[in-house]
């Protein structure tokens, strides 16, 4: 299955919409898409939206991993939405939520990264 991704940027915030599957083939080139896009815009809150992701292995859950160290460098943050219960399970057991915030949807994660 392949993966559709849209991203924007409103201000210093980049939303990444994710859909299908986030493996190994995926992670590769959008590291290096995101990672050009934060720094090209000054990008210091990056949002995941997940409503229509429906699998994620390792290779997905170590590219989180990685835009976190580079947003944290910018004193910014990961916010994570619209998450299915698959997702959020697996984010429970790779201890993501400890390093990325959960939103609702992507009002509310928008929201979260305002108030700071």
């Amino acid at each position: 299955m392949a993966v559709n991704i849209q991203m924007s940027i409103r201000k210093n915030k980049l939303f990444v919409r994710l859909e299908g599957e986030l493996d190994q083939a995926v992670t590769e080139k959008l590291k290096i898409r995101i990672s050009e896009i934060i720094d090209k815009y000054d990008i210091k809150y990056l949002i995941f939206n997940f409503e229509r992701l429906n699998f994620m292995d390792s290779s997905g859950i170590g590219f989180i991993i990685g835009r976190y160290s580079q947003i944290k460098k910018r004193n910014g943050r990961i916010v994570i939405c619209s998450m299915n219960n698959l997702i959020e399970r697996i984010f429970m057991i790779s201890g993501l939520k400890k390093i990325c915030s959960v939103a609702k949807n992507e009002n509310d994660a928008e929201n979260m990264v305002e108030v700071v």
